[in-house]
């Protein structure tokens, strides 16, 4: 941790940060999460836990001249038995919308997850310093976005000059559903999963509620959608229900429909964009689960495969290409009554010919490169000028 003299401590608060719905009080500082306490009291499976609070999407925003910035953090980072190690996570700083600096937190926390028998462990660690400088003097916006897969405790911020939290720029609030992709599995940097490039590209302030491994449906998860204030909404339904092998078709119908009516309850004329799921090749005609792949994890690589029968799509269960059939389905239905809803079909973000130029490394999961061309693609189809998500002021 820093003890440079010229430095001065801005106490953290809510009014610093974007992206995050709740703030959580430790013993080390503030906690951002994703879902409000009372969603999270709803539930108690720990790979939702881990996800919620790794701030995919959250950053300090601040209006500032400094040239130095300091934050200390204590991360808890992951590690998987038997796969190799993951890279520390990445902060990015972003000056009047640009991206100049990138830097990481040693130290931390680990969670080391066994995958063959779902037990985790925690080693406690120490926290960590994070440090920018030469910065232009003048007066500017600052982002540091926090890492999208590191639960990220904020202790204290630091700058040679006064920071202030920056002004509303009178952008829409994008509020986005999703799984790890959305979240930004296998992304870059936080700045740079799809989420966070699509916003940028569409100049609209986005509120990532992608949880890894947990978009499942789950209705606390629909309620924090129906009363976070936004603009414009978008939910991308599919692969988890595939991955965890939750619910037959006879379940699927009904809570979609019950998903987004309690979206509506909050958002009745909000632009809301339901958006099927991309291509993946091991679970388009197979059904789940998804199982790690052991004999890749024993050449070093983590990598997935479908566990699942296809014959079993007879009695109901699911595949991707009968979720992106029934969602369609169901949007169409409804957008005769609702003429604010929409449809978008995932394979326009990333079909057959992207995954035979940019295969999912692990057979889930998107490289960065595909993160910025689904961004783009979002972007163009989402935001442009007569668009599902084009924003018209009121």
């Amino acid at each position: 941790m820093s003890t440079h003299p010229a430095l001065m401590t801005t106490p953290l608060t809510g009014t610093l940060l974007r992206g995050a719905l709740d703030l959580e009080r430790t013993a080390n500082g503030l906690l951002p999460h994703r879902l409000p306490a009372r969603a999270r009291a709803q539930y108690t499976d720990g790979q939702l836990a881990m996800a919620e609070a790794q701030p995919s999407g959250v950053r300090l925003a601040l209006r500032t001249r400094a040239t130095v910035v300091e934050l200390d953090t204590l991360p808890t980072k992951r590690a998987y038995t038997g796969a190799p190690p993951r890279p520390d996570g990445v902060y990015d700083l972003l000056v009047d919308g640009r991206l100049v600096g990138q830097g990481t937190v040693a130290g931390g926390n680990t969670l080391t997850v066994d995958m063959a028998t779902g037990s985790a462990e925690l080693l406690p660690g120490p926290v960590g310093t994070l440090r920018f400088s030469g910065l232009p003097a003048d007066p500017k916006d600052v982002e540091i976005w926090l890492p999208h897969n590191e639960a990220t405790e904020l202790v204290a911020l630091r700058s040679d000059a006064p920071v202030e939290p920056a002004p509303d720029r009178g952008r829409p609030v994008w509020l986005h559903h999703g799984s790890s992709i959305s979240h930004g599995s296998d992304a870059a940097s936080p700045s740079t999963t799809w989420p966070a490039l699509a916003a940028s590209l569409g100049g609209v302030e986005l509120i990532n509620l992608g949880l890894g491994g947990s978009a499942l449906l789950d209705p606390f998860t629909a309620r924090t959608l129906r009363d976070t204030p936004a603009d414009l909404i978008s939910v991308k339904i599919g692969i988890n229900l595939v991955n965890t092998d939750l619910m037959r078709l006879r379940a699927f119908t009904p809570a979609v429909h019950g998903f987004l009516d309690t979206i509506r309850e909050g958002h009745p004329a909000t632009p809301l964009l339901v958006v099927s799921p991309i291509l993946c090749p091991i679970h388009e005609e197979t059904p789940g689960p998804s199982a790690p792949d052991f004999s890749a994890m024993s050449a070093g690589r983590l990598s997935f495969r479908a566990a699942g029968d296809p014959a079993e799509t007879a009695a109901g269960k699911l595949t991707l290409g009968v979720i992106r059939d029934e969602l369609a389905r169901i949007v169409a239905q409804r957008s005769a009554e609702d003429p604010h809803l929409h449809h978008l079909d995932g394979r326009e973000l990333y079909g057959e010919a992207d995954s035979a130029q940019h295969p999912l490394p692990d057979a889930l999961h998107p490289d960065p490169a595909t993160h910025r061309r689904m961004g783009e693609r979002f972007a163009e189809l989402a935001f442009r000028a007569g668009g599902p998500l084009a924003f018209v002021a009121g």
